[in-house]
């Protein structure tokens, strides 16, 4: 289970509770400072159960084959060459026009 899914239980938990609890948690969060509600959120976990998490993550990714990688690096420098070859026409235009105009 991840860390998403137990913070989720546990705020469906806390949801659970009986009336009185709220209006108690609600009148005793009024009196409290926002710090330790901020600092009970950020739980963190250690550095091998982070890379382990990822790991997992990770296998579910539906990876690209060999084929659409090469084709999808292709569409990806074909689009960055037309637009900068764009942005380069443009500037030039604009360039040339300013120029013109000061001269004058």
């Amino acid at each position: 289970m991840n860390r998403q899914m137990k913070r989720m239980q546990e705020r469906q938990e806390r949801k659970r509770g009986s009336v009185s609890e709220r209006r108690e948690a609600a009148a005793t969060s009024t009196r409290k400072s926002s710090a330790p509600a901020a600092r009970e959120g950020k739980k963190r976990t250690g550095a091998r159960q982070f890379l382990k998490e990822v790991r997992q993550e990770l296998r579910k990714v539906d990876w690209p084959s060999r084929r659409e990688l090469a084709s999808y690096t292709v569409v990806v420098l074909v689009t960055v060459i037309f637009m900068t070859t764009l942005v380069y026409g443009l500037d030039f235009i604009f360039s040339k026009l300013i120029l013109n105009v000061l001269a004058n």
